[in-house]
């Protein structure tokens, strides 16, 4: 994405995605009586392995580099997802698994933080050669239970899914044979390759039950000058990949939202009476860009967009695109982070004090890991969900729907059930509505839990600071229970 042109003498000091990840723990550990031991027991990561390893394409041997982070082992597994991008590092990768560890504390995932990383586009590659990295990659790891499901299990990430998920999957299998929890070991899988339903839209549906529970909050939307719920709220996305598009998706058709904007690395489109979300998609997908898109108004240096007016402001794709050189432009009263880091914490800062609302990353994209803990723990009781109830289910109701059928009868008809009722009524949930259910909950109990520190502390000014309180308190507990 293009960003803003700033001469290097003129650039403010901007903290590295590590440093901002480590100056807002700071700033919420400072309001919590630990050790100093305890405090920095938390804060560091505990290890990281480098791996470089050759492959044999197109005639001679390339060598990749990957990475491997373990921030936290106070639960295991530790849980985390692998990017494949040229721009991976171990600082980030090591900022990524801090995120991970606090993440999975907020919304009660019982693991801790972990990342991993590969040195690679994806694009230069065609997709056998992907999948002969992909193994070698895994192999790397899974010989040293840094890929393992009870000990580290990844996950898709910025540059993978389900296809590299399945290789690795298959790879651990091929070299833990008689491990029948093999299929634990990485999720984000396909669902015929023991997957779970609502994987793929998980992090963007977790964004849409973010906002939804934000507005169930009348004081909290105060505190970011807007009211009401959100039906018609103006919405920009900066990012229409998998999140980033499924958040749009969900908000416009099921809450009423306007997608006005959209961002992505070749511009932007705006539309004031909102972007048809499906059709920008398809267009992206068959032309790899925004560029030529027609029914909408298209600007070349997109991240001019993020400083447009707009109700709600969805960073949904790279670390640091608000930063210190254009956080004071940011219109928008209310952000939600769908991406890991896209708010620098110079950037956050400025906007605290412009008044602007952060629903933090570590909360709103969590849909994501909530919904691999989901997949996890299917995959190790080796059942379906809602396979053994569904059909219990629908016979209980249907009992009652009977009877209310009799008493209709008896009152000769002076009152009728509403047309679809009876059909909704008897069916059971399947997979993808336990799923769904599961993670609202999730969603909203997490929330509660933040927003009760933000507005019942005086020295907790915002939700970010709220959410590493309720995180780092778990965790802290979590290693005194082991002595600590």
């Amino acid at each position: 994405m293009t960003q803003p042109d700033t001469s290097p003498q003129d650039a403010p000091q901007e903290p590295t995605f590590r440093e901002s990840v480590d100056i807002m723990f700071n700033r919420a550990v400072g309001l919590l009586d630990l050790s100093p031991g305890l405090e920095e027991k938390i804060r560091v990561c505990n290890a990281t392995y480098v791996v470089r390893f050759g492959v044999r394409l197109r005639g001679k041997i390339h060598t990749f580099t990957g990475y491997r982070a373990v921030h936290s082992e106070h639960m295991e597994p530790v849980k985390g997802g692998i990017r494949y991008a040229l721009a991976v590092h171990q600082d980030e990768v090591e900022a990524l698994a801090a995120l991970m560890t606090y993440k999975c504390a907020l919304v009660d995932a019982p693991f801790g933080g972990s990342k991993g990383g590969l040195c690679i586009n994806p694009r230069d590659w065609e997709e056998h050669e992907l999948e002969l990295i992909t193994r070698r990659f895994a192999y790397e790891l899974i010989k040293r239970d840094l890929i393992n499901p009870a000990q580290n299990v990844p996950a898709p990430d910025m540059g993978t899914g389900e296809r590299e998920m399945a290789w690795i999957a298959d790879q651990y299998k091929r070299m833990n044979t008689t491990d029948i929890n093999g299929a634990a070991c990485v999720t984000g899988k396909p669902t015929n390759a023991g997957g779970i339903q609502g994987r793929t839209e998980a992090t963007g549906r977790g964004v849409q039950f973010a906002l939804r529970e934000f507005f169930r909050h009348p004081g909290d939307v105060a505190k970011a000058n807007l009211s009401g719920k959100l039906d018609g709220k103006r919405v920009i996305v900066q990012g229409l990949g998998n999140v980033g598009y499924h958040a749009a998706k969900f908000l416009s058709e099921e809450d009423g939202c306007k997608i006005t904007g959209i961002i992505e690395h070749d511009g932007s489109l705006f539309d004031e009476n909102g972007l048809n979300v499906e059709d920008v998609r398809a267009h992206i997908v068959e032309n790899g860009g925004l560029t030529g898109y027609a029914a909408a108004t298209f600007e070349p240096q997109g991240a001019k967009l993020l400083e447009h007016d707009c109700d709600i402001l969805i960073p949904a794709a790279l670390e640091g695109v608000i930063n210190m050189t254009n956080a004071d432009r940011i219109k928008a009263p209310l952000i939600i982070e769908a991406a890991n880091g896209p708010t620098t914490s110079g950037a956050d800062e400025i906007l605290r004090k412009k008044g602007c609302v952060i629903i933090p990353d570590m909360y709103a994209n969590a849909g994501g890991v909530t919904v691999s803990y989901f997949e996890w723990v299917k995959n190790l009781s080796h059942i379906r969900f809602g396979r053994m109830q569904r059909r219990a289910e629908e016979a209980r109701h249907q009992l009652l729907v009977d009877e209310l059928e009799r008493l209709d009868d008896m009152l000769e008809h002076r009152w009728s059930m509403t047309p679809d009722f009876k059909e909704k009524y008897l069916r059971g949930a399947d997979e993808i509505e336990l799923v769904r259910s599961g993670l609202d909950d999730t969603m909203r109990t997490a929330y509660q839990a933040m927003s009760k520190v933000w507005n019942e502390n005086d020295d907790v000014e915002d939700l970010r600071t709220a959410a590493y309180l309720v995180s780092i308190r778990k965790v802290a507990a979590s290693y005194r229970a082991k002595g600590l």
